[in-house]
C-alpha cells in the first residue's frame, strides 16, 4: 500500500506542475498509471499526443478538436441528398446526383462503397470485448445529432447484420496469418439502442468509420477494432463527467496518432520496410536467441515460425492475449516508452521465455496452441520479465 501511495505521488507530482514534463511523466507511467481520478485517461491523452504539455493551452485545443470532430460527423454520416424526406417523399432523379446515377462523382455512390466498410466494422464492434459488458451499455453522451436523425444517421441501419459474411478480412502475405485471429467470441451480437439512446459500440462503430472515411488509402482493415477498444474504455470511464462528456471526439484523434504510429503494421506492401511487421518479427527472433538460446533453438527444430503466433502480438499491441485491465496496464508503459514500439519487442520475448519450460517439453501441435492462446498469467511476471530482459528496471506494478 505505501508503494502505492507512492507511485500515486509521483504521477500527481508531474501532473500538478502547469508545464507536465512529458520525458518525466513517461519515465513514472511505464511503471504503471493509477487508475484513480482519470488519471491514465489524462496520461494517455498526453503520451498519444493529442494535449501538450502546457496546460495553459488545454481548452483552446479541446475546443478546437471537439468542434472539427463534430464537423466531421456533420459532414460524413447520414445520407447524402434533401434531408429529412420521409418515406412518401418524391424525389425528382433528373437531378445530377441520386441513387441510381452512374457518375463516379456521385455522393451516392461513394455512399453505397463505404457500405461496404462500414459491413466489417460492424460486424466487428458488435464483438469487441466480449469479455465485459461494458461496450453494450448505453453512453451517457450519445450523439444527440444522431440519436435522433429518425434512424437516418444510425450506421448500423445502414447495413443487414444478417447478411454479414462471416470470413475474415484476410491480410496475405503471410502465409497462414491474419489481422485478427479472434480467440474470445461473443454469444450473440450486441444489439443497438433505440431513438434517443446508442450503446457504446455504436459510438466505437461511428469513429472507427470517420477513421476510414478520412484515410482512404489505409480505410479499415479488421483489427483496428481491438486498438481502439482500450482507448475509447479508458476515456468513456474517465469518473470526470467533463472528460467522459467528450470521449468519443478525444478518442478519434488519439486513435489516429496512434494508427499513425503503427500503420506500417497493417499495409502489407510496407511488411518489408524497416517499420514493417516482419522486421518487428525479426527483431523478436533476434532477441529470443540472445536471452534463451535453447528455446529459440527448439522453436527452430519444430519449424515453428513466428508469423503463427507473434504476428497477431505484435500488430494488435497484445489486444487479444490478456483480459483488458492487462491490456491498459501493458499499454501505459508501451505509450510510455520513449523507443516505442521497442518495449513491445522485449514483452512478446518475456512471454515466450516465461514459457520455457513448458515450450521446451511439448510438441509442435501443444506449443503452437499455447502461443496462440497464452495461458492466464500475472501480467506482471511478463512485465517484469520484459523489464530484466530490457535491462529496464521494474518497479512493481499498478493495478
Amino acid at each position: 500500500m505505501a508503494a502505492y501511495r507512492a507511485r500515486l505521488k509521483e504521477v500527481d507530482d508531474v501532473l500538478d506542475k502547469e508545464e507536465i514534463n512529458l520525458t518525466a511523466l513517461k519515465r513514472v507511467c511505464f511503471h504503471g498509471i493509477p487508475d484513480e481520478q482519470g488519471r491514465r485517461a489524462l496520461c494517455w491523452r498526453l503520451m498519444l499526443n493529442y494535449l501538450p504539455g502546457n496546460k495553459s493551452t488545454w481548452s483552446q485545443i479541446l475546443a478546437k478538436k471537439r468542434e472539427l470532430y463534430k464537423q466531421f460527423i456533420d459532414e460524413m454520416i447520414g445520407m447524402p441528398g434533401p434531408e429529412n424526406l420521409d418515406d412518401n417523399s418524391v424525389v425528382d432523379v433528373t437531378f445530377d446526383d441520386h441513387p441510381l446515377s452512374l457518375n463516379p462523382d456521385s455522393e451516392w455512390q461513394t455512399y453505397f462503397k463505404d457500405n461496404e466498410v462500414l459491413l466489417q466494422i460492424d460486424k466487428d464492434v458488435r464483438r469487441l470485448c466480449p469479455d465485459i459488458s461494458f461496450f453494450q451499455q448505453p453512453t451517457d453522451f450519445p450523439c444527440q445529432d444522431v440519436v435522433n436523425s429518425g434512424g437516418t444517421k444510425r450506421l448500423h441501419k445502414r447495413v443487414q447484420h444478417s447478411f454479414l459474411n462471416s470470413a475474415n478480412v484476410e491480410r496475405k502475405g503471410l502465409g497462414v496469418t491474419k489481422i485478427a485471429l479472434a480467440k474470445k467470441k461473443a454469444s450473440e451480437d450486441y444489439a443497438p439502442m433505440e431513438e434517443g439512446s446508442e450503446a457504446h459500440w455504436e459510438v466505437v462503430q461511428r469513429v472507427l468509420f470517420l477513421y476510414a472515411k478520412l484515410n482512404p488509402g489505409q480505410s479499415y482493415v479488421q483489427g483496428m477494432n481491438e486498438i481502439i477498444g482500450p482507448i475509447y474504455y479508458t476515456f468513456a470511464t474517465d469518473p470526470n463527467s467533463e472528460w467522459r462528456e467528450f470521449a468519443e471526439a478525444d478518442c478519434f484523434f488519439c486513435f489516429t496518432n496512434l494508427m499513425s504510429e503503427i500503420r506500417d503494421f497493417f499495409i502489407k506492401s510496407l511488411d518489408d520496410s524497416e517499420s514493417g511487421i516482419k522486421k518487428l518479427m525479426a527483431r523478436l527472433s533476434t532477441e529470443l536467441k540472445v536471452h534463451d538460446p535453447p528455446v529459440f533453438q527448439r522453436l527452430q527444430q519444430q519449424e515453428l515460425q513466428p508469423q503463427y503466433y507473434s504476428f497477431r502480438w505484435l500488430t494488435l499491441l497484445l489486444s487479444q492475449e490478456f483480459p483488458l485491465p492487462d491490456v491498459l496496464r501493458i499499454w501505459d508503459s508501451l505509450f510510455a516508452d520513449e523507443k516505442r514500439f521497442g518495449f513491445l519487442i522485449f514483452i512478446c520475448c518475456a512471454m515466450i521465455v516465461v514459457l520455457r519450460d513448458q515450450l521446451l517439453a511439448s510438441d509442435f501441435p501443444t506449443n503452437v496452441k499455447m502461443l496462440q492462446n497464452f495461458p492466464p498469467m500475472d501480467i506482471q511476471v511478463v512485465l517484469s520479465k520484459a523489464a530484466e530482459l530490457s535491462g529496464r528496471r521494474s518497479e512493481g506494478t499498478i493495478r
